[in-house]
């Protein structure tokens, strides 16, 4: 009787440990970028951080923290990356 608890304690284990290790053995597939970001992606993500930037800077100016000039300066260098970006994704966006 003793033996048979012991074999099945062992079965037991030995299951557990498979079922445990057996993704440790699994080839993985391949994900992820193989390659950089495509040229598209570049000009979405310029668009994306040129009018987050821009609202950043208008409520810092409604907080007091930047000038009336500081605002327009940065705005203005912020809204031409934009719309470079916009300009470029337009233009690819035809071809």
């Amino acid at each position: 009787m003793t033996v048979t608890i012991f074999l099945l304690g062992l079965a037991v284990v030995a299951a557990a440990s498979f079922f445990v290790a057996a993704p440790l053995f699994r080839p993985r597939p391949a994900t992820g970028p193989a390659q950089p970001a495509g040229e598209r992606e570049r000009w979405e993500r310029q668009k994306r951080q040129a009018l987050a930037a821009i609202k950043e800077a208008e409520l810092d100016h409604r907080m007091g923290k930047l000038s009336d000039e500081d605002l327009s300066a940065m705005r203005g260098r912020f809204e031409s990356l934009a719309l470079e970006a916009m300009a470029a994704l337009e233009g690819r966006g035809r071809s």
